[in-house]
């Protein structure tokens, strides 16, 4: 939702455009997809038991705005013309690429 999203924005200060897609048909056309299984593995458990231990704060969003609480994420890097420049569609929900290769892919269509 926009008020969502607005939220989101505001808590962590993030600075790109976002794109909201309410009925997720870019979410499909990227391949992604909701598991429950994945979301609740034992290892992200623990890794966000670790965060909580540490101080880290996460984003807060009520819980009327939760829609689907296992939706998997992905990371993708688009051109101005649209053109998938990287792809990284995540195995859990702290899978994600490094900087590096994200970097790395900009770079090659610079």
């Amino acid at each position: 939702s926009l008020e969502g999203a607005q939220i989101w924005l505001e808590q962590t200060g993030c600075a790109f455009d976002i794109v909201l897609d309410p009925q997720r048909k870019i979410y499909r056309t990227f391949g992604l997809g909701s598991s429950y299984a994945d979301v609740l593995r034992f290892d992200c458990l623990l890794q966000y038991s670790e965060y909580e231990a540490e101080g880290r704060s996460f984003p807060d969003v009520p819980s009327r705005l939760l829609e689907d609480i296992y939706q998997m994420g992905g990371d993708f890097l688009l051109d101005e013309a649209g053109t998938v420049l990287f792809r990284h569609r995540c195995r859990t929900p702290l899978d994600r690429p490094s900087v590096q290769d994200v970097l790395q892919a900009a770079d090659v269509r610079v």
